[in-house]
């Protein structure tokens, strides 16, 4: 429980309170004090220069009987007259002879205790001595109110702090060890573990949160691994033993012409395997996000153009037609590479696989820029729609075809780095895939040509 850093937190807090508590305790002690005495000292001023005035307006006997008459008044101040002789004349002070000026000295009470009393003494007209004075233990009774409230105070403070930094404890403690319990059953192997999140929104709950996210995403990742590796050894084991059967049967040719012939279809096969692992690895360094880094402005329809453009030609050769829409000059933020490998992959995969006529087209939607690819040939089956993006998926009447599976999966992983959502709708006859970017700023324009121009030429692939 010591070792917790939350209780430690809250000592500290305690501690910074309490000494805090102590610093506005001696302040208001030494400001009530200070303030206590400035008033106890112009009330006593006060009433001698008013018996002062008394005296010189109307005599000595005034001032006496004035004086007798405040004795007699409860919680009044008290006074001491003494004659130009210094006979007493009025007054408990008056026997105690104070020396002129402030002073402060022991009076006994009638009832037999003592009090401290903080006197003033002037000298009358006519030689006459007055003194006039207030219990100074009031003062100290006073300060001795105060410091106690603020011990209790302090007292509460230290208390308070001490259990609310137990309980505090107890709660983070358990939230905490909730959390390493899972950490140490995702260590074990149960990646479906999860954080159970309290409720209250606080920080514990958000990163309790953003843990449970992180540990869907390890656990997206690690089913895809595991399908990569199933895929792999499914789909690799016919080319390979395709390839032992080629170069075995080629052991027992006799002519240099069927050992060519089969050396020749061995090494297809080889190109093959190595171009689906280079798939492979390229949807994997896709995945791990490092190209994010490198994302530019780039300019969507015209960069669909250029792919049309290149496509175009070899298309025709094959007897097929493709064709570009252009909705005008749509921005998003990427890595133009990227972007067109995978426009290249949609379009061969429309071209190949999808009857004889594909067109592009860029529009924008409601806060996005679409690109689509629409063919007319027999479309997908709903059935298999989720699947078509799978690594090495292929519709059953695609199977004879030339082709790893790959093109599709290459293409959502491009789509998942851009934060592009890709969305399958049916054309009757042919089928339309939708890639969604979020939309970017157009960059601005450069005042100078020159370099502008030189920034353009730096930033294409």
């Amino acid at each position: 429980m010591f070792r917790s850093t939350s209780l430690r937190l809250a000592a500290l807090y305690t501690a910074a309170f309490a000494l805090s508590v102590v610093v506005l305790g001696a302040i208001t002690l030494v400001t009530t004090r200070v303030t206590l005495s400035r008033e106890f000292d112009a009330r006593i001023k006060a009433e001698t220069v008013g018996l002062a005035q008394e005296a010189r307006k109307e005599g000595l006997s005034s001032v006496v009987e004035a004086v007798q008459e405040r004795d007699r008044t409860p919680g009044a101040l008290e006074y001491g007259l003494c004659g130009p002789n210094g006979e007493p004349l009025a007054g408990r002070l008056a026997p105690t002879r104070p020396p002129l000026g402030w002073s402060k000295a022991p009076i006994r009470q009638p009832g037999g205790g003592v009090e401290s009393v903080r006197m003033m003494t002037t000298v009358l007209p006519g030689g006459a001595r007055l003194t006039v004075g207030d219990d100074d233990d009031r003062i100290e009774a006073l300060q001795r109110a105060v410091l106690s409230a603020f011990a209790w105070a302090f007292g509460g403070v230290v208390v308070l702090g001490a259990l609310g930094g137990y309980g505090l404890s107890r709660s983070v403690r358990r939230r905490l060890g909730e959390m390493t319990d899972a950490a140490e059953g995702i260590i074990d192997g149960d990646l479906a573990r999860r954080i159970p999140v309290g409720g209250a929104d606080d920080d514990l709950d958000r990163l309790a949160a953003s843990f449970n996210r992180t540990l869907d995403r390890i656990a997206t990742l690690m089913e895809s691994l595991r399908q990569v590796s199933t895929d792999i050894a499914h789909d690799l084991r016919t080319p390979l033993t395709r390839l032992r059967q080629r170069l075995e049967s080629s052991r027992s040719l006799a002519s240099d012409d069927e050992r060519a012939e089969a050396l020749s279809g061995a090494l297809e096969d080889v190109d093959a395997i190595l171009e689906t692992f280079s798939a492979l690895l390229r949807i994997a360094q896709i995945e791990g996000g490092a190209r994010r880094f490198s994302f530019l402005p780039v300019e969507l329809s015209s960069l669909a153009k250029s792919m049309v453009d290149d496509l175009a030609p070899s298309a025709e050769d094959a007897g097929r037609a493709l064709s570009f829409d252009n909705g005008g000059e749509i921005w998003v933020d990427g890595d133009r590479e990227l972007l067109a490998q995978m426009l290249v992959n949609l379009i061969d995969n429309a071209l190949r696989h999808a009857g004889d006529r594909a067109q592009v087209r860029t529009h924008l939607v409601d806060q996005g820029a679409v690109i689509s690819v629409c063919d007319n040939g027999p479309g997908v089956p709903s059935a298999e729609r989720s699947r078509i993006f799978d690594r090495f998926y292929r519709l059953e009447r695609s199977r004879s075809t030339p082709g790893s599976g790959l093109g599709l999966a290459l293409v959502a992983a491009i789509a998942r780095l851009h934060g592009a959502t890709l969305d399958l709708v049916d054309r009757h006859p042919g089928i339309e895939v939708r890639a969604t970017f979020p939309l970017s700023q157009k960059p601005r324009t450069l005042a100078f040509p020159n370099l502008q121009d030189s920034a353009s030429s730096a930033a294409s692939p």
